[in-house]
């Protein structure tokens, strides 16, 4: 008892079949809900510890007995990475120098230019965007400085404020 269904594609398909016959899948009963998969044997949260007494004191874990071997022969993997990095390779002189020397950091040039710290923030900006502009500052320092400057200011701000609370508080005590 099978029954055919005529499907007609949409318009804004050319070039397709005109019409094809589809067989009709027979509806079947509602299936039950899926049982519930029996519980893993890991843990989970808020089950009671397989280990309650927790690791025994003395087991060494194996990332830690391989630091310890490493330990053991340190010196003649040193000496025999230098040995490398003296022969010419490459990897091991890059690797050397990483772990020896700091990696360099791009530091600011230190700057002298005239600036009153007393002056409003307003001002004060204006005074490095002078320096900017008369190229006694670099703009990325100029950047810097100017961040700064709010960044004082903020918490100017803020002291300023606290000062002004503590004396409404002691008015309204008084």
């Amino acid at each position: 008892m099978s029954e055919a269904q005529t499907y007609y594609p949409p318009p804004w398909l050319d070039g397709a079949q005109a019409a094809v016959s589809l067989p009709v899948q027979p509806q079947s009963a509602p299936q039950p809900p899926a049982l519930p998969k029996p519980a893993s044997r890991a843990w989970t949260p808020g089950m009671r510890s397989p280990n309650p007494a927790g690791r025994p004191r003395g087991i060494v874990d194996k990332r830690a007995k391989i630091a310890q071997r490493m330990l053991a022969d340190a010196e003649s993997i040193v000496s025999a990475l230098v040995e490398k990095a003296l022969e010419g390779e490459v990897g091991a002189a890059s690797l050397i120098l990483a772990r020896v020397l700091p990696a360099l950091r791009s530091q600011a040039e230190k700057v002298t230019f005239d600036f009153d710290p007393t002056a409003p923030v307003a001002t004060q900006v204006e005074q490095v965007l002078a320096a900017i502009a008369g190229g006694v500052v670099a703009p990325d320092v100029g950047r810097q400085i100017i961040e700064a400057i709010g960044a004082l200011s903020s918490i100017r701000a803020t002291d300023e404020l606290e000062k002004r609370l503590a004396a409404l508080e002691q008015e309204r005590r008084a």
